[in-house]
């Protein structure tokens, strides 16, 4: 259990990582699905079009909405796109990127699937073959005599293989529906790498500062929000904590106190050190009604983006500069703010 967990808080703190690793195994999956599924056309002429194109598109539309579900990235973009506007104005490019990013990623899974399928031409002959011109295959004596209703099932049959007698016109009309779908398939494969090239190629021709502004972004809306529900499960840890601490000291004190007794004192300072803690990581909210509000003012009023110097270092340089000046001007001042006055003895020896 142990490396199962290192390995999924890996693969949360390299989220993007995790992510194209996510899409390569969908797009191997693809394929390998292609390979075991068994092709069965139905050979009616009024069902061939529907099950060679639906085989064609409609697995494709699966993949690429489960690449939107597998993302974490489509939560937190709908939360920023749905959230009130509060302290914090919203970037439309930083949600444009994001989306971009997510919907580059589900296409590649559904590129896999097309491209399999037009490379081997199964569901091509199964969609058109009713459109071919039977005159090209084979002798047109064995077909004159047939109306145009018995000419359209004899195409129907063509990619069952034991529903059609002459095997001749099969194979011929079959090679050449595939030859033309292989030709789709390379094509598609070349402009899928084109349009690649094409953005890797014009992206550094832009402003790079307004891409990396909404790369960091993008980023820093994806970790705020982890660190958020850490904090969030930090603080209900301790809440719970300190809670039921309380109730058992209420519920059952006289026991506590003796056991206490008995313990001795080191145990019960570590105790103390422990509430201590707790006490800290609640950040002064103890009641549930308190949180609610902390709770939903994150959600419709979040904080504005700008972090205030003088607040940060009233924190910082209060105690390190009373440290500093207590230890420089201590003798002289007499004491310091913010630092604890020392007493010193000064012994005097008459040998």
């Amino acid at each position: 259990m142990d490396k199962f967990r290192m390995m999924f808080q890996f693969l949360q703190s390299n989220q993007e990582s995790f992510m194209n690793g996510i899409c390569g195994i969908m797009a191997l999956a693809s394929a390998q699905m292609y390979s075991a599924f068994e092709f069965s056309c139905p050979c009616m002429p009024e069902y061939n079009y529907s099950y060679g194109i639906g085989l064609l598109i409609i697995p494709p539309i699966w993949f690429f909405m489960l690449g939107f579900v597998l993302n974490n990235n489509v939560s937190v973009l709908a939360e920023e796109w749905h959230r009130p506007m509060g302290k914090r104005t919203k970037d439309t490019s930083v949600l444009r990127y994001m989306f971009c990013s997510i919907t580059q990623r589900s296409l590649i899974a559904p590129a896999v699937w097309v491209s399999v399928t037009l490379m081997d031409g199964k569901s091509f002959v199964c969609a058109f073959s009713i459109n071919l011109d039977i005159d090209r295959f084979g002798n047109a004596t064995l077909w004159k005599e047939m109306s145009e209703t018995e000419r359209i099932r004899l195409l129907a049959k063509i990619p069952c293989k034991d529903l059609i007698v002459n095997q001749e016109i099969r194979v011929a009309a079959s090679q050449y529906i595939k030859c033309i779908s292989q030709a789709c398939g390379w094509t598609f494969l070349l402009l899928m790498t084109f349009a690649a090239f094409l953005i890797r190629a014009i992206r550094p021709c832009f402003t790079q500062a307004a891409f990396l502004k909404t790369k960091y972004w993008s980023h820093y809306i994806d970790i705020e929000r982890k660190m958020f529900d850490e904090t969030c499960k930090e603080h209900a840890k301790s809440f719970a904590k300190v809670c039921i601490h309380q109730y058992f000291e209420n519920i059952s004190g006289e026991m506590r106190s003796f056991h206490h007794n008995r313990s001795g004192k080191d145990e019960s300072d570590d105790e103390d050190d422990h509430k201590r803690s707790d006490e800290e990581k609640l950040l002064g909210i103890r009641a549930q009604d308190d949180m609610n509000k902390v709770l939903w003012n994150w959600h419709s009023c979040k904080p504005a983006l700008a972090l205030r110097k003088d607040q940060m270092d009233v924190g910082k340089n209060g105690k390190v500069n009373g440290e500093i000046n207590g230890a420089v001007n201590g003798p002289v001042n007499g004491h310091t703010h913010g630092t604890e006055k020392r007493e010193w003895a000064v012994y005097y020896s008459k040998v």
